[in-house]
């Protein structure tokens, strides 16, 4: 790998790490968040709701951003959105605001989701560069940034250091962050990789051709169907975990955090020791296990009466969510022609999960309780065993050029 491929894949590495810093910092909060807002469970869910119609509108618009003006600005300003949206969230919560606080998630949620894409795509260029399996590990980071968030946000809450103060921190952090890093990102990517094609390959209208194709492509549906499931097990944790804690299991909120922070750790391991069994024992059977893990840990918290016992279950769902996002983006790079679209559409797939998991589970959880709502996200990583090898075959029109350095 030359210097300037390592220097971006780092500048990627803080990129990945940015969101998940964010994200565990307000989420590790939730209890007091919810507790200054006085909301319910199922008002919880409606603020959460911002995230999710952020999420999608971002998802919905990243693969056309990606296309006219490349990665690097795309990714820019939807981590700027991510940063900004820490501030919001911090006057909502001094300002004992639920609108203002679900905007703040609005503008997370269309950050995140409008720099998804552009993000991943970048990554998946690096990953061609390097010759081997590199998503997992940056996926990985967002998991670093999770566990450091949290373990940030069990502090403050322990200390009682006032939600806002906490946030306008993050803020400072991440800001530093970006302005490093998005110097070593080089401009035009996707963008003129599409020109490209256009150019020598396809009209405009052929180019629009392969991407019906690419939505009426049954297995890069079935590739879907498993980022559906497991971005459903991964965000069901990140918006719930620590409530589910304290509510269902009758825990305390600094108990509650670490037990995400937990989570987030097995996350992490998983995310990095990824590459490492995909480039050996290949994608299928990796996601199959991770899903059986995922599945078994979610029961136990759903089911087991003992506090201990669901807190080291939630390990087995970290380490089974890990990996089903990152792996099913490079499954669907590689599935066939024009791989940007192809990754937008399974993201935005999987962001169906974000859409419809926050309130849905809210709503059940206010009725049923949380540990109820729970069997939703069981049944879909159970489904996600019988799909797993959907993600396990290249497509023949695709191939990667080989290299001398990559695994075999």
């Amino acid at each position: 790998m030359d210097l300037a491929t390592r220097r971006r894949r780092t500048a990627l590495f803080l990129l990945f790490l940015v969101p998940g810093l964010s994200i565990s910092s307000w989420v590790t909060r939730t209890p007091d968040i919810r507790d200054l807002l006085g909301a319910s469970t199922a008002q919880m869910g409606i603020i959460l709701f911002g995230l999710s119609v952020g999420s999608m509108i971002g998802i919905l618009g990243s693969g056309a951003l990606v296309a006219r003006f490349g990665t690097r600005p795309v990714m820019g300003a939807g981590t700027l959105l991510v940063i900004l949206s820490m501030t919001v969230i911090g006057a909502g919560t001094m300002l004992t605001s639920a609108p203002v606080v679900t905007a703040g998630l609005f503008l997370f949620g269309a950050g995140m989701g409008g720099g998804e894409v552009a993000v991943n795509v970048d990554g998946a260029e690096v990953e061609r560069l390097a010759g081997r399996t590199v998503l997992p590990t940056l996926h990985g980071f967002f998991s670093l940034g999770t566990v450091v968030g949290a373990a940030c946000g069990i502090l403050c809450t322990a200390a009682a250091v006032p939600v806002q103060w906490h946030l306008a921190a993050v803020v400072a952090v991440t800001a530093g962050m970006f302005a490093h890093a998005l110097r070593a990102v080089p401009g035009g990517v996707g963008k003129s990789r599409d020109r490209d094609r256009d150019r020598d390959r396809r009209s405009d209208s052929g180019t629009a051709s392969t991407r019906a194709q690419a939505r009426k492509d049954r297995r890069l549906l079935l590739i879907g169907g498993v980022i559906l499931a497991m971005a459903l097990a991964e965000g069901a944790a990140n918006d719930w975990l620590p409530l589910l804690m304290v509510d269902g299991h009758g825990v305390d909120p600094a108990l509650g955090s670490a037990v995400y922070t937990g989570f987030a750790a097995a996350m992490t391991i998983g995310r990095f020791g990824g590459g490492f069994l995909i480039d050996r024992v290949g994608r299928a059977p990796v996601v199959r296990a991770s899903a059986v893990s995922a599945t078994l840990g979610i029961a136990v918290v759903a089911f087991a009466d003992s506090a201990p016992l669901a807190g080291a279950a939630v390990l087995l769902w970290g380490m089974g969510a890990s990996l089903g996002f990152p792996v099913a983006l490079s499954a669907a790079g590689d599935s066939g022609p024009d791989a940007a679209a192809r990754v937008s559409l399974v993201a935005m797939i999987g962001y169906v999960a974000f859409l419809v998991g926050p309130p849905g589970l809210g709503f059940l959880g206010d009725h049923y309780g949380l540990r109820t709502a729970m069997i939703v996200v069981l049944v879909f990583t159970a489904v996600a065993i019988a799909l797993a090898p959907a993600v396990g075959t290249r497509s023949t029109e695709t191939p990667r050029t080989p290299d001398p350095a990559a695994h075999p």
